[in-house]
């Protein structure tokens, strides 16, 4: 399950890059597509790491999160200014009238970055057993998701990394299919 969520996820951000590509990389619309791509390249970082494709290393699993982190929150609702959005960018206009929802998720992308840096700091020999996800664990949908309600994840310090990372990789794509429109 684990490995076809992260799977899902690369291949819509894989997908996402290449399709932004036709999109002339200037002005504020350029500066937030090279925002997505490091923030791609760090996702795929830390996935390659819990997946075993690449070797763990609690500084670049760190410098990942914390890529991610710079460019979520405040700094993710700047990149999206109002008259940005539409033509030509992939950015649908429902990012101005549902502001507050764009700007939940957007803290909340750096609310889970922040506990991965976190947790790198509490691993720097490896990924601990407590990093992952135990069996049973439920994957309790994104923030626009109706499941979340099931269980709360106020603080996040008190769940494995996987799970917060595999949630991040959930709001990601909630966000996704609700602000960003499919390439042409």
């Amino acid at each position: 399950m684990r490995l076809l969520i992260a799977f899902v996820f690369l291949s819509t951000l894989c997908a996402a890059v290449f399709a932004a590509s036709h999109i002339p990389a200037n002005g504020i619309v350029g500066k937030r597509q090279n925002a997505m791509k490091q923030m791609a390249r760090a996702v795929k970082t830390i996935a390659d790491m819990f997946e075993g494709r690449l070797v763990y290393d609690a500084a670049e699993f760190k410098s990942a999160a914390e890529t991610v982190r710079r460019q979520s929150g405040e700094t993710l609702v700047k990149g999206f200014p109002a008259g940005s959005l539409g033509d030509p960018s992939d950015a649908k206009a429902d990012i101005d009238t549902s502001r507050a929802e764009f700007i939940a998720l957007a803290k909340h992308l750096e609310k889970f970055a922040s506990a991965l840096s976190v947790a790198a700091d509490s691993a720097p020999d490896g990924i601990t057993k407590s990093m992952r996800m135990g069996p049973g664990m439920m994957m309790d949908g994104s923030i626009l998701g109706k499941k979340r309600a099931a269980k709360s994840v106020a603080d996040v310090s008190t769940l494995p990394a996987e799970h917060v990372f595999h949630l991040m990789l959930q709001d990601c794509a909630s966000c996704h299919a609700r602000f960003r429109n499919k390439a042409k």
